[in-house]
Formats: structure tokens, sequence, C-alpha cells
């Protein structure tokens, strides 16, 4: 006759795992029982005028309307009078063959690119220039360049 292929140690194990699964059950109906219940109202939080996460609704008489219009998300824009109409400075470079070259901003230092059809009159390297910036394709360009005796 044939021995049987379940083992000692194998009844064992099943008989582990079929206690941790009843337990396991146990527990569930155990937290279930206990638990105030899980509803909506007990999951619910609500945030005040301050931005604090509270478990009470606000209060009503705190409301205050906002126009959607007052909501600025990005930065605010330049106004006209923060942007200087023209600035002076020095040609450091240029290529007349190309037809452009760099003007170097008197106070800030800053280069900027300019092109010959941005110029008023004909500019030569190491020229006092005035100048106005528009903002190009790879940043700000020099524009209206004319000779300055400044």
């Amino acid at each position: 006759m044939a021995r049987s292929q379940i083992t000692f140690n194998k009844r064992e194990k099943e008989k582990k795992r079929i206690s941790k699964r009843l337990e396991k059950q146990h527990k569930k109906e155990e937290r279930k029982a206990s638990s105030t219940g899980g509803g909506l109202e007990n999951m619910m939080a609500f945030v005040d005028e301050n931005g604090v996460i509270m478990d009470t609704p606000p209060d009503p008489t705190k409301k205050s309307s906002v126009k959607a219009e007052n909501i600025e998300v990005s930065t605010p824009k330049k106004e006209k009078d923060e942007i200087p109409s023209s600035y002076f400075g020095r040609v450091e470079f240029y290529n007349e063959s190309k037809g452009f070259g760099f003007i170097q901003e008197r106070e800030t230092r800053e280069k900027y690119f300019f092109h010959v059809n941005g110029t008023l009159e004909e500019v030569y390297e190491n020229d006092k220039v005035e100048f106005e910036i528009e903002k190009g394709l790879k940043g700000l360009n020099a524009v209206n360049v004319k000779r300055s005796g400044k």
C-alpha cells in the first residue's frame, strides 16, 4: 500500500495558514464592530479663510466674494513707465560684412545684439550709441540704434 503524500510538516503549514486566515477575519470583524462609522461625514475636511484644515465647516458670516478677474496667477505685467525708452552704450563688436554686432549698455554692462536693419545711421566699433530694446527670438535686441554724443 502506498504512503500518503501529505507529510507532517505540510499538515502543520496548512494548519498555520488556516489559523492566520481565521485570525485576520476575526480582527476585521472586530474593527467593523468598534468603528464609529466610516461614512462621508467622518471623512469630510474643511478649509477656513486662513487656509487651515478643520473638521468643522467654516463660518458663513466670514465669507467674502472675489471676482475671478482680480485673481492673478502669473507674475504681474510691467507698467509702461518701468521700461526706459532709450538706453546708452558702446558698440563692442560689429561685423560689417555680416551686418550684426553687440552693444554694451553703459549702466548695467549688459550686452545686446543688434542687426544692421535695426540701425538708423551707420555705426562702427567703439561708437557711443543710443538705442531701444526689443524682445527678439533669442533674447533682447537693440533697435533704432544711432550714434550719440553722450
